[in-house]
């Protein structure tokens, strides 16, 4: 009897030693959601003189290149903003600029690791005005390569005088 009853705990403390053992390589077996999936957001362009640009755009973060700012990651990494590639309002930009043939430019800034978006549609900001950047009607704490989109936001890009 004692040698079925230790036979008996010997193959249960077994099982459950596989059993955690192997719970961890499960759990690393299933997917994670990809958090730099496309996106649909509603992008609106608000120029001084009216409406440049409405539409609706799928986007993801990814590089983005400008005439003054060169070639630049644009995905939520930025600054340490997010620990993994997200969409962004800057890349939701870019994406509707090279989808609906219009030109947009930004300096980029390494000590932001963003862009500042100067010049969009041949409208600039100047030195009396900027681009300032919202996401469902509240304008964005960090740059536009930092901030994370969801299916559904509305992104504006207004310019708005100093």
């Amino acid at each position: 009897m004692r040698r079925t009853s230790a036979h008996r705990t010997l193959i249960t403390a077994t099982a459950l030693g596989l059993a955690l053992v192997s719970a961890p390589a499960v759990a690393h077996a299933q997917s994670t959601p990809d958090t730099n999936a496309r996106v649909r957001v509603a992008l609106t362009v608000q120029g001084p003189d009216g409406l440049l640009f409405k539409g609706k755009i799928r986007t993801r973060g990814h590089d983005v290149t400008t005439a003054t700012g060169g070639t630049h990651h644009c995905d939520g990494t930025n600054g340490g903003a997010n620990p993994s590639a997200v969409p962004t309002p800057t890349a939701a930009l870019d994406d509707a600029a090279r989808k609906r043939h219009f030109t947009w430019d930004g300096t980029w800034y390494a000590s932001f690791d963003d862009y500042f978006v100067e010049t969009i549609k041949d409208v600039s900001g100047g030195s009396s005005a900027y681009w300032n950047i919202s996401v469902n009607g509240t304008s964005t704490p960090v740059g536009g390569c930092q901030f994370k989109l969801n299916a559904g936001d509305k992104v504006a890009f207004t310019w708005t005088a100093f």
